[in-house]
């Protein structure tokens, strides 16, 4: 009887033993696969990005703090969200000229007296290779009237996250381009970024026009980008 338990006893590690040889395998490899898919070229560097550069995170705010400095002089500040249907979406992406992925934005609403001040939006939209997290607010006479990132990712450009930059976005509405070139400045090294983050802010205008200014009677017709859009001096002028 000894025996044959010693004998089991053998096996049974045996078993074990062969078990975690083989998890550690599936593990190595699933691991060295996830490293393989992560590499990413940078093409004007000329160079794969190292562990470093994929792994870079700059945290700046929370949601909540973001919100906060969007609406320093509200006595409430409300968090929802806003959900499209298909139609809805569909709308959104025809006027801001490009599609998206997502169907509900987070919306902190800025309030006094029981009355709206304004709307920020959290945005997520892809930079160069990693996404930027960042809050845009407008005004209920549909202007932005802050932009700050919550979040930086990628390795380079990480100026757009400076008043230097974000104040250009202060002021904009439905009539001007937001573009890169045209009333927007660009940062070196940081093209991507900044048209990524410019075509956020341009989506926030049109969400917020349609969907919370528009039910007020508050919202604007006119066309994004369109014949009646604002020219150079007078988007600079706040004509």
């Amino acid at each position: 009887m000894l025996t044959i338990h010693r004998r089991s006893t053998i096996i049974t590690a045996c078993y074990v033993g062969l078990i975690l040889f083989v998890f550690s395998g599936v593990i190595a490899t699933t691991a060295h696969a996830k490293q393989q898919l992560e590499r990413i070229w940078d093409h004007e560097l000329n160079r794969w990005l190292n562990a470093e550069e994929l792994g870079h995170l700059e945290v700046y705010f929370t949601e909540e703090e973001a919100a906060k400095v969007m609406f320093p002089d509200s006595d409430n500040i409300r968090k929802a969200t806003l959900s499209l249907n298909p139609e809805q979406k569909k709308l959104v992406e025809e006027q801001i000229g490009w599609k998206f992925p997502e169907t509900s934005f987070t919306t902190y609403i800025g309030e006094t007296g029981g009355k709206a001040d304004g709307y920020a939006m959290v945005q997520n939209t892809i930079g160069k290779h990693r996404p930027i997290t960042y809050m845009v607010s407008v005004d209920t006479e549909g202007e932005v009237t802050n932009f700050e990132v919550l979040v930086y990712r990628e390795a380079r450009g990480n100026e757009i996250a400076t008043k230097r930059f974000n104040y250009q976005y202060q002021g904009k509405d439905l009539r001007d381009p937001i573009r890169i070139n045209r009333d927007i400045i660009n940062i070196s090294g940081a093209t991507m970024s900044v048209r990524s983050a410019s075509a956020g802010v341009k989506r926030v205008l049109v969400l917020v026009n349609e969907f919370y200014l528009k039910p007020l009677g508050l919202g604007t017709n006119t066309l994004v980008a369109g014949n009646a859009e604002k020219g150079f001096l007078e988007s600079i002028l706040g004509f």
